[in-house]
C-alpha cells in the first residue's frame, strides 16, 4: 500500500477553531459526536453490524475463491497498547474473529532492520506461530527495506547501502534464506509494490532492468531451494502498466500475480479490475489475485489523523461508505476475480483502528476502512470471507 495520506479539509479539518467550539459540536454535529477521551467518535453511519444504515443491495452470490487473506502486520502493535477486538460485543481476539469468518490466510509485512519491535523477523515469526496453532496459512509480505517500499520507495537496507552489485545479490540470497527457514510461509512476496523494481538504485527496473530480473530470479532460487512447497508471488500496485510489468518477467520461476487495487488510487471500475484479470491470466499463465484492497464502511473518522478516503468521489459506484456497503462491495469483488479466473484477493489494513485515542494526531490514516468499527466490534464485511 502507498502510504499517502488524504489532505483535504473535506476528510477532517484539524483548525484550532475544532478544539476551542468541540463542545457545542458534540451536541450540534453529528460528524463530532462523542468526540472525547473516554468515548471514540461515532460514524454517521451506524457502526453496529446487527443494525447498518443506507444498506446496498448485497451482492446474491459470491465467487468461489481460494485465498481469502487479510493483512495484519499492525496487529501486535495494537494489541500492546491494550486494545481488545470484538465480535458480537464479546472480546475476541481478530484472529479467531476472521478465521471463523471463512479467512483462510494472514499477510504480514517483514522490514530487514526496523527502527523498532514492529514488522522485525522476530515480531514476524512469533505472529506466524499464533496463525498457525488457528490452522490459518502464513503470507510473507519480505519489503526487502528497513521500513516501507512502495512504488515511490524501494529503499535497500542500510546494512547493504554500500555494497557492490555482486555482493548485494549475494545478501539478498541469503537472507531470503534465512527468512523462509525461520517463517516457513505458505505464500510469500519477493518484494513489496515493485512496479519499479526493488532495492534501488541497483534493482529499479526502469534504469537497471537487467540487474532487477538478476535479483529477483537469485530470490526466487533462494525460496525453490529452503522451501520447495512455499508459493512465490510478485506484486504490482494497481491496473495500469501491469501487463508491461509482468511481461519483463515471463522468463522467471513464479506461482502468482499479485495486484493492488483501491479505487481512490486505481479507479472505480470494478470492471476495469476484472478485465486486467483475465488479460494477465492469460498472459503470463500464472494464477492472480488481488494482494491488496480496502473500502470504507463510513466517510467519518475516529481520531484526528487524517485519512485516506473521506470524499463520495473516492467510492464505487453502487456501494456506499456503510457498513452494509463495505460488505457489499467485497463481495462484488470476489465476484469479479473470481468470474474472470482470480483466485483470491487480501484485505489490506482491516486491523488498523484508530489505537492512539480520539484526538491522536499520528493514529490512523484507516480506521474508516478496518474491519472493526469504532468500537472496535467486528463489521458485516467480515462475512465475505465465507467459503462457498
Amino acid at each position: 500500500m502507498v502510504k499517502g495520506v488524504f489532505n483535504s479539509g473535506a476528510v477532517k479539518a484539524r483548525s484550532q477553531s475544532i478544539q476551542f467550539t468541540l463542545v457545542y459540536l458534540f451536541f450540534a454535529s453529528i460528524f463530532f459526536s462523542s468526540c472525547t477521551k473516554q468515548t471514540p467518535v461515532k460514524s454517521p453511519t451506524p457502526a453496529n453490524p446487527a443494525n447498518p444504515s443506507t444498506p446496498t443491495t448485497p451482492t446474491n452470490t459470491t465467487a468461489s475463491i481460494s485465498i481469502r487473506g487479510a493483512d495484519l502486520s499492525f496487529l501486535p502493535e495494537i494489541e500492546s497498547v491494550g486494545i481488545k477486538y470484538k465480535n458480537n460485543g464479546e472480546v475476541q481476539d481478530p484472529l479467531l474473529t476472521l478465521k471463523n469468518a471463512g479467512c483462510n490466510y494472514i499477510r504480514l509485512r517483514l522490514w530487514h532492520s526496523p527502527s523498532g519491535t514492529n514488522s522485525s523477523l522476530s515480531e514476524v515469526k512469533k505472529m506466524a506461530e499464533r496463525i498457525r496453532l488457528l490452522g490459518m496459512k502464513v503470507w510473507l509480505c519480505v519489503h526487502y527495506s528497513d521500513s516501507w517500499a512502495d512504488p515511490g520507495k524501494q529503499t535497500k537496507p542500510d546494512a547493504w547501502k554500500s555494497m557492490n552489485f555482486s555482493e548485494l545479490k549475494s545478501a539478498a540470497e541469503v537472507y531470503t534464506a534465512n527468512v523462509v527457514n525461520e517463517i516457513k510461509p505458505d505464500l510469500i512476496q519477493i518484494g513489496n509494490e515493485t512496479n519499479d523494481g526493488f532495492l534501488w538504485p541497483d534493482g529499479k527496473l526502469t534504469t537497471n532492468e537487467t540487474q532487477f530480473i538478476q535479483l529477483m530470479q537469485t530470490t526466487i532460487l533462494a525460496v525453490r531451494k529452503n522451501a520447495a512447497g512455499t508459493k512465490i508471488m510478485i506484486h504490482f500496485a494497481g491496473l495500469t502498466g501491469s501487463d508491461w510489468f509482468f511481461n519483463k518477467l515471463n522468463n522467471l520461476d513464479y506461482d502468482y500475480v499479485g495486484l493492488s487495487y483501491y479505487p481512490i488510487h486505481h479507479g472505480t471500475l470494478l470492471e476495469k479490475l476484472g478485465q486486467t484479470i483475465k488479460a494477465l491470466t492469460a498472459s503470463s499463465n500464472k494464477k492472480v489475485l488481488v494482494a491488496e484492497v480496502a473500502y470504507p464502511f463510513t466517510l467519518s473518522w475516529n481520531d484526528w489523523t487524517n485519512n485516506i478516503v473521506g470524499l463520495p468521489s473516492h467510492l464505487v459506484s453502487g456501494y456506499d461508505a456503510s457498513p452494509d456497503g463495505q460488505k457489499s462491495f467485497l463481495e462484488g469483488l470476489r465476484k469479479m476475480i473470481g468470474d474472470n479466473g482470480g483466485i483470491g484477493f487480501c484485505y489490506w489494513g482491516g486491523e488498523w483502528v484508530a489505537f492512539k485515542g480520539p484526538q491522536a494526531s499520528n493514529g490512523s490514516p484507516w480506521e474508516n476502512q478496518a474491519l472493526w468499527d469504532f468500537g472496535y466490534n467486528a463489521l458485516p464485511a467480515i462475512n465475505a470471507f465465507k467459503e462457498n
